[in-house]
């Protein structure tokens, strides 16, 4: 089943993108609509719109491209590995 809503998303990668770029876009307007940052608890959570939007984005790609290096580095192996 998960096979299928992956190739499914695959598919259609575009609309995928076009979707994400929404979602940001849509936390980022609420962020600065609707967030009260008066109690705000830091310097760049007070005067930066969206700062926590922005900060959930590029943390998520760091630790995509971490564990990308990460696994390449030596977790990943071939799959006769321990054929041998």
């Amino acid at each position: 089943m998960i096979i299928t809503f992956i190739d499914f998303l695959k598919a259609r990668l575009q609309a995928v993108k076009i979707g994400c770029y929404i979602g940001i876009a849509v936390m980022l307007v609420w962020s600065v609509v609707a967030v009260d940052t008066h109690h705000a608890h830091t310097w760049m959570e007070a005067h930066i719109p969206g700062f926590w939007s922005i900060f959930t984005l590029l943390s998520c790609v760091v630790l995509i491209y971490f564990a990308r290096w990460f696994g390449k580095s030596g977790i990943m192996t071939r799959e006769d590995y321990y054929d041998n």
